[in-house]
C-alpha cells in the first residue's frame, strides 16, 4: 500500500515540476532565430561547411588527446612489465607521431 502512494506522490510531484515549467518558460521563437554562444544571434546556418584545415586540426588534437590518455596508465604500470612495456609505447607513439607529421605537412600548425 504505502508504494501505490508513493508512486502517485512522484507522478504528482513530476507532473507539478512539468506545469510549472510550461507556465514559466519563455515564449518559444522561430529555431534559426535562437541564440547561442552566450546571447550572440547566429551569423549563418548551424549546419554550414568548415573549412578543410580544421580537419587536420582535429587530427592534431587527438593525436595529443589520445596520447594522454593512454600515457598515464602506462606510467603507472611501467615498472611492472618491464622493458616490453617501453617498447610497446615507442611504438604507440610513433602511430602518433605519423599522425601529426601529417597534420603538419598539410598545414594544421601554419595559422596565416
Amino acid at each position: 500500500m504505502q508504494t501505490v502512494w508513493l508512486l502517485v506522490l512522484a507522478g504528482t510531484v513530476v507532473l507539478a515540476l512539468y506545469g510549472t515549467s510550461l507556465a514559466l518558460r519563455a515564449a518559444r521563437r522561430p529555431l534559426h532565430a535562437l541564440p547561442y554562444e552566450s546571447g550572440a544571434v547566429p551569423q549563418q546556418h548551424a549546419l554550414s561547411r568548415y573549412h578543410a584545415r580544421w580537419y587536420a586540426v582535429t587530427v592534431v588534437f587527438l593525436a595529443f588527446d589520445m596520447e594522454m590518455v593512454f600515457m598515464y596508465p602506462w606510467a603507472v604500470i611501467v615498472a611492472e612489465k618491464g622493458g616490453s612495456a617501453v617498447v610497446e609505447m615507442f611504438g604507440f607513439l610513433a602511430v602518433l607521431m605519423v599522425g601529426v607529421v601529417y597534420a603538419w605537412r598539410e598545414g594544421a600548425l601554419r595559422w596565416s
